[in-house]
């Protein structure tokens, strides 16, 4: 049986997604995954090569130097391993749900998601935060999202708290409905707002801003994913609230993190049939229309870590930030800094 590769992974085929590997040094992964599968002889075998492979891209890509720190090699470098890995002939019978095993395997490992775990012990302030990967590529193949290096940036950040010591783990989410759709957040997320003290998702924003969202709506508005799937309506979660709201000290956050961009606490969501616009928020008992951040996979990944926070009743800074669209070391430096308030905000009473 033939397996086609995704429209996702055929655009790593690129030029520019080829160049950006070459001089990143990414393009590396590929030779060796491919020999290393080649020579695995059952699929718990493959599954160790898999998930070491994964590991690595991720290692790697968190360890670049700030001044060097892209998130587009790893995203395409994923795209290239995951296209072999797909057309990959194993010497042995791998029926179809091994191998969509193995190719979760590889998502989860270079994505920091199975890396999201602490320190144990008192003295510590967990933060984790999440990025996403870049979006709108079939109009620029070259493009890069903040919020990826953002999380490539701040992984492993430790920097005292008052007489506590914060430390950040991060992960990177795909710009695909079917991931959400399968729960991928909740399994990322799952149990964090017990052993973290502050849960911070970020993703793109707006030009020449930092947009600190108020408001989660529970619908999805039809934008295209980086598959050109589409999906309206409300999100697939059970009973879910209309609105969910950020327990991030919104103040707090736009005092401590100055920098060249404003930082803006976002109250604004649109609700109800027909749609009205509300600069102030919801108005009880509204049907959601759009959030803050809007009515795609931003406004859902804040959507669900809310909702996760509420239905397990903790108490803690969780929400979400758009960045600036602009790329480069400002605003990473001033997401360091809003991060430090989060984590400020979060320290134990």
């Amino acid at each position: 049986m033939h397996h086609d590769t995704t429209t996702e992974e055929a655009r790593a085929d690129l030029p520019e997604p080829r160049r950006l590997l070459a001089r990143s040094g990414f393009a590396a992964a590929e030779p060796l995954f491919t020999a290393d599968l080649r020579d695995a002889q059952d699929p718990d075998q493959a599954r160790e090569v898999v998930a070491a492979h994964g590991s690595r891209l991720w290692t790697e890509a968190t360890r670049t130097g700030v001044d060097g720190l892209d998130d587009r090699p790893l995203y395409w470098a994923r795209l290239v391993l995951a296209s072999r890995l797909r057309a990959w002939r194993p010497s042995f019978p791998l029926e179809a749900d091994r191998r969509a095993e193995l190719m979760r395997v590889l998502e989860v490992e270079s994505r920091g998601i199975t890396d999201l775990d602490f320190p144990p012990g008192e003295r510590w302030v967990r933060v984790v935060v999440t990025g996403f990967d870049p979006f709108h590529l079939e109009d620029d193949p070259a493009c890069s999202n903040p919020s990826g290096a953002a999380a490539l940036d701040l992984n492993g950040w430790t920097f005292p708290v008052g007489r506590h010591t914060a430390v950040v783990r991060t992960a990177i989410f795909p710009v695909r409905w079917g991931d959400f759709d399968e729960g991928l957040v909740e399994e990322a997320l799952a149990g964090q707002h017990e052993r973290a003290e502050a849960v911070l998702t970020l993703s793109r924003g707006r030009s020449g801003r930092f947009d600190l969202e108020v408001w989660n709506g529970a619908r999805r508005g039809g934008g295209a994913d980086n598959l050109g799937v589409r999906r309206s309506g409300p999100i697939p979660v059970p009973d879910g609230p209309e609105w969910t709201r950020t327990s991030l000290p919104t103040g707090n956050i736009a005092e401590a993190a100055p920098g060249p961009f404003p930082v803006v606490v976002n109250t604004h969501v649109t609700e109800g049939e027909p749609a009205v616009e509300r600069p102030e928020g919801p108005t009880p008992g509204s049907v959601a229309v759009r959030g803050g951040g809007g009515d795609y996979l931003s406004n859902e990944i804040a959507y669900r870590n809310t909702l996760l926070r509420d239905r397990g009743g903790h108490d803690l800074p969780a929400g979400h930030v758009h960045l600036p669209k602009e790329q480069g070391p400002e605003v990473l430096a001033q997401t360091r800094a809003l991060v430090a308030a989060v984590a400020e905000a979060a320290l134990p009473q």
